[in-house]
């Protein structure tokens, strides 16, 4: 009996991170959240509680959140030329994960995405779909997932828009969902709290 095709879940966390705190010394991915988790950690149990297997992309140095997300089962990779832009990471992990099925793709500031909105996007990619993204009040958010129809246009792409310009297109499968963790990311001090949902 072969195995079944595996799916990776993808957490992009290897940006600086400037408008949290411009002089670098407070990494926003460190900080600690209401619940005790790290911003990091709380992204990576999320895709974990849905995913299979969850790779991390870090820039060079990042040794205590690699410390962290391992403890957690995370397999980390480091991406040398993370300041080239997200395309770079993004393409760290898929490089890491290549005999997969389809990526799940996260940001590792958005640690209030639900899990079953994770669970929702990859089912629709186990059954078929090629890209999935989830919307919320008419907005289109995080995360979103790929199948490996589009590994080459992925490793294809190029800067700091990450797979943006692939969701342009009539391909896209927009799942609405009842989560507005779905728009909340980590760009200032104050993002940390709970959002009201």
């Amino acid at each position: 009996m072969s195995s079944p095709a595996h799916w990776t879940g993808i957490l992009l966390a290897a940006g600086r991170g400037r408008r949290f705190d411009a002089s670098g010394v407070e990494n926003k991915l460190l900080q600690t959240l209401d619940n005790g988790q790290t911003v990091a950690s709380q992204s990576a149990l999320n895709l974990l509680a849905a995913m299979p297997q969850v790779v991390a992309v870090l820039r060079p140095g990042s040794d205590i959140l690699a410390g962290q997300l391992q403890a957690l089962g995370v397999q980390c990779v480091f991406c040398d030329d993370a300041d080239a832009g997200m395309a770079h990471s993004l393409q760290a992990a898929l490089r890491a994960s290549a005999s997969s099925a389809g990526w799940l793709i996260a940001l590792a500031d958005m640690p209030f995405v639900q899990p079953d909105t994770i669970q929702k996007l990859w089912q629709a990619l186990q059954n078929g779909k090629d890209m999935v993204a989830p919307v919320h009040a008419g907005r289109r958010g995080n995360p979103v997932g790929f199948s490996r129809k589009y590994l080459p246009q992925l490793l294809a792409l190029q800067g700091d828009t990450g797979a943006r310009q692939l969701l342009q297109t009539p391909d896209l499968h927009q799942i609405e969902v009842a989560d507005a963790g779905i728009h909340h990311d980590i760009d200032l001090p104050q993002d940390l709290l709970t959002p009201r949902l």
